[in-house]
């Protein structure tokens, strides 16, 4: 691969005794668009910070194109800090400077431009975004929304080689935040820019992003392309890439994913070797898709919400269960053997056919049949744990299900 345009090369920082960076290694490639992620408060900013200037790390190297920034003559560091702009959590538009003003600012504090020509600049800037009819408004007259537009078209002005986004969409609506992506998108596709972007916005900015870092613990525990994140097996990696099934996951009691693999994993070396039986179960929801495309996505994930939370509470406590996909949870029970995993299948099948959610009166507006099937199966230790869980699926049957006989596209 190309060499980087900014690298931290094992960057530490601390304020006192609170230690916010260690050691963090990351790479940022000319020309893409690299979205930092992770919990508020674990050094995110910081890391913004550094590559401006304004901090320097207590250990480790900021690499520019190779050359560490502590080696940069004044010359180089001036154009460097020249060839950057920043767009602002919060936009830091001056209140007392018109839309227009707002826009030249850089031009006038940073070149040696004339008015003539800034005034150019800030012109075509102004067309681009679609606020000339606001460009003599203060901030305070204008909308949230153009307030960011304002802010981007600021970042611009200056034609930067690199804009770093502190939280862009931080305050505004959905639609609105994805009229931000969406600009920030397609101006980098225009101009090609190189992109920093410090976002909470899970899984938006992955649409719009080359690459991904997260942030945790000090550490940046992964980066690489949003199809690379997809596909990790990590566990701090899936937390933030399945955010809402994380909280939805927490509030049904479900067990995560790489906890639950893990021990299933355990319990197959155990059986290959004779020391125990166990057994294993599989639940669909079948055609949830479907479910999500035509009746919603509220309706699909309380339809799941409902069967994770009866599957729980007939578990004991050295059971465990864990989301496998949108649709699929995997339950395991430790030295038991199958006709426990069937008992519990019973008890379920009786709970949720009693559900509102199964009853096609519920649904006013839209009904689209569905069905939740299980399968059990014994854990071998000839099998590994995709074997398994494919046998699981082989053996389902319908345990529950709705027919709307009739309501369905009801006005």
């Amino acid at each position: 691969m190309a060499q980087p345009f900014i690298e931290f090369k094992d960057v530490s920082k601390s304020f006192g005794s609170l230690h916010v960076l260690d050691r963090v290694n990351l790479k940022i490639y000319s020309g893409e668009i690299t979205s930092i992620i992770g919990k508020s408060g674990v050094g995110k900013s910081v890391l913004l910070k550094h590559i401006i200037g304004l901090l320097k790390p207590d250990a480790g190297q900021i690499l520019i194109n190779g050359k560490p920034l502590s080696e940069f003559t004044r010359s180089e560091w001036r154009d460097f800090k020249r060839s950057l702009s920043y767009m602002f959590q919060s936009n830091a538009l001056f209140d007392s400077l018109t839309v227009f003003e707002n826009i030249a600012l850089p031009l006038v504090e940073r070149t040696n431009l004339p008015s003539g020509q800034i005034s150019e600049k800030v012109d075509f800037r102004i067309q681009q975004f679609e606020l000339l009819e606001v460009q003599d408004r203060y901030p305070s007259q204008i909308s949230g929304g153009m307030q960011k537009r304002v802010a981007l078209a600021r970042a611009l002005v200056t034609e930067p080689a690199m804009i770093l986004f502190d939280e862009p969409t931080t305050g505004l609506d959905p639609l609105r935040k994805n009229a931000v992506l969406n600009m920030i998108a397609h101006y980098q596709h225009e101009i090609g820019f190189t992109g920093v972007m410090v976002s909470h916005d899970i899984p938006d900015v992955f649409f719009i992003s080359n690459r991904v870092a997260i942030i945790e613990n000090r550490k940046i525990p992964f980066q690489g392309t949003p199809l690379e994140l997809e596909q990790s097996d990590d566990e701090i990696v899936w937390q933030f890439i399945h955010g809402h099934e994380v909280l939805q996951d927490q509030l049904t009691g479900l067990n995560s994913k790489p906890e639950v693999e893990k021990l299933l994993s355990s319990l197959i070396s155990s059986a290959s070797s004779g020391d125990s039986v166990s057994a294993a179960a599989l639940f669909t929801i079948d055609d949830i898709d479907k479910i999500k495309e035509g009746v919603g996505y509220i309706a699909s994930q309380r339809i799941f919400q409902c069967l994770a939370m009866i599957l729980k509470g007939l578990l004991d406590a050295k059971e465990y269960a864990a989301r496998l996909g949108s649709g699929e949870i995997l339950a395991v029970f430790p030295d038991s053997q199958l006709d426990r995993a069937e008992e519990v299948i019973r008890c379920l099948s009786e709970r949720c056919s009693m559900e509102e959610l199964m009853d096609p009166a519920k649904y006013k507006k839209v009904c689209i049949d569905f069905a939740i099937k299980a399968g059990t199966v014994e854990v071998d230790g000839s099998m590994d744990l995709t074997a398994l869980i494919a046998r699981a699926r082989e053996k389902q049957k319908v345990i529950a299900k709705m027919e709307c006989k009739g309501v369905a596209d009801r006005k």
